[in-house]
């Protein structure tokens, strides 16, 4: 059995794709690829040990432990829905423009927009929650748990809209290769992800986000498809990658630490977007070109903080400039 927990948006994703009778059709409703959902739900069957469709030109028909999965699925998901109601009044009930809560990826920004929520909103109490899923975060942000929250997205993936939320994007950057420091490519000015490709990579774990599904992507139509014995986030994929055992990816505001290498990948074939969002009629609203302002200013400060990527940009101008 996988090793992958399930959740709450694993049954909507079942129940999407037997509502909609085929997996092109429940992509484009959940605003996928088609290859993505196939994969989340091969993961999914494996977790639970069965196979849930019949996959078909015709379709996709539930099996009969598909039957099963959904019937529970739809005597649960009506409760779920019923709570996350009930909270997302009490959340609006309770929002104020002295209590915000904000939230954020694995990103450099979310001091800096907690810095300047402080400085807009000198009265307020300001907390936040860090969240490896952006799809998660913005889900908080349409139930009302969260003010405004640092999201991320990567090309032909974008953040799917929602309901009185709002989506800035800040600036969109490229993508860098994380090495160990004694690798034979830490040596080069940039490396080139099909020589990348050649070595175990480490990796996000597959269903928090969509970084895993574009890397990969990417990589194949770059002629080689990386294995990925690793799956790790943060800390854990620094270590492997510290020691010798794997290569991997990062954002390009990383600081190297003592032992891993950062560099620009050839030709910049790999892409994130920091994104802003916030409650359309949410406490920061009528804040939010000061806190662009602000969050932009702070993002310039991170890059020139990271050598690698302060070196990158003065060799692209051009490019990777913040919207705001």
């Amino acid at each position: 059995m996988h090793d992958m927990e399930l959740e709450v948006r694993h049954l909507r994703v079942v129940c999407a794709i037997a509502e909609a009778g085929s997996l092109t059709r429940a992509a484009a409703s959940l605003s996928m690829t088609q290859p993505g959902l196939s994969t989340q739900l091969r993961r999914i069957e494996s977790m639970l040990g069965g196979v849930l469709f019949d996959r078909r030109r015709a379709g996709a028909t539930p099996t009969a432990f598909g039957e099963l999965v959904l019937a529970r699925a739809h005597a649960v998901l009506p409760g779920i829905d019923a709570l996350l109601a009930d909270t997302a009044r009490a959340a609006q009930h309770l929002a104020s423009p002295d209590r915000v809560r904000v939230g954020s990826v694995g990103a450099p920004l979310i001091g800096h927009l907690v810095l300047a929520i402080g400085t807009l909103l000198p009265d307020a109490e300001v907390t936040s929650r860090c969240h490896y899923s952006p799809v998660t975060l913005l889900d908080d942000l349409a139930a009302g748990r969260l003010g405004a929250a640092v999201l991320g997205d990567h090309p032909e993936q974008v953040l799917p809209p929602r309901d009185g939320v709002v989506l800035t994007p800040l600036v969109t950057e490229p993508v860098f290769a994380l090495l160990p420091a004694p690798h034979p490519l830490a040596g080069q000015e940039t490396v080139s992800l099909t020589e990348l490709a050649a070595h175990d990579w480490a990796m996000p774990r597959p269903d928090g986000d969509r970084t895993r599904e574009y890397w990969s992507s990417v990589s194949a139509l770059a002629g080689r498809r990386p294995s990925a014995p690793h799956e790790a986030e943060g800390r854990q994929l620094i270590e492997l990658v510290r020691a010798g055992l794997a290569v991997s990816l990062c954002q390009a505001t990383f600081a190297e630490a003592p032992g891993v290498t950062v560099r620009p990948l050839t030709g910049n074939p790999l892409w994130y977007r920091h994104v802003l969002a916030w409650q359309r009629d949410g406490p920061l609203a009528s804040h939010v070109d000061g806190l662009l302002r602000t969050v932009a200013a702070g993002y310039l400060e991170t890059c020139a903080a990271s050598p690698v990527y302060a070196d990158w940009r003065r060799r692209h101008p051009a490019l990777a400039q913040p919207s705001a």
